[in-house]
């Protein structure tokens, strides 16, 4: 499994614009590109961690070739709302003891 962590600085006044479009985004992506999904963070008013897995690197690396015109016209909007986007690890699972919650 592989876990991408990005790392976005949204525009001020467009958090809801940034959070509605980042949450669209992560279900075409969920639905279209076999990700395995997705968590955003929030660490400060502008700043806004992600954390994607992915089921394997390769996975990851053909992502976006499935996408529809729809989804990424999401994207751009998302992007908008952002100053910045990064990416700041792609990392490769090795344990996982993270609880399930039900």
């Amino acid at each position: 499994m592989i876990a991408v962590v990005l790392k976005f600085k949204v525009k001020p006044n467009h958090t809801e614009t940034f959070v509605e479009n980042w949450k669209q985004l992560t279900e075409f992506i969920y639905e279209y590109e076999n990700s395995l999904g997705s968590r955003l963070h929030k660490e400060s008013d502008s700043i806004f961690i992600a954390y994607a897995q992915w089921p394997d690197r390769d996975t990851l690396h053909r992502s976006d070739s499935k996408l529809p015109k729809e989804a990424l016209e999401v994207r751009q909007q998302m992007r908008e709302a952002c100053e910045s986007v990064e990416k700041l690890f792609e990392l490769e699972l090795t344990e996982d003891l993270l609880r399930q919650i039900e």
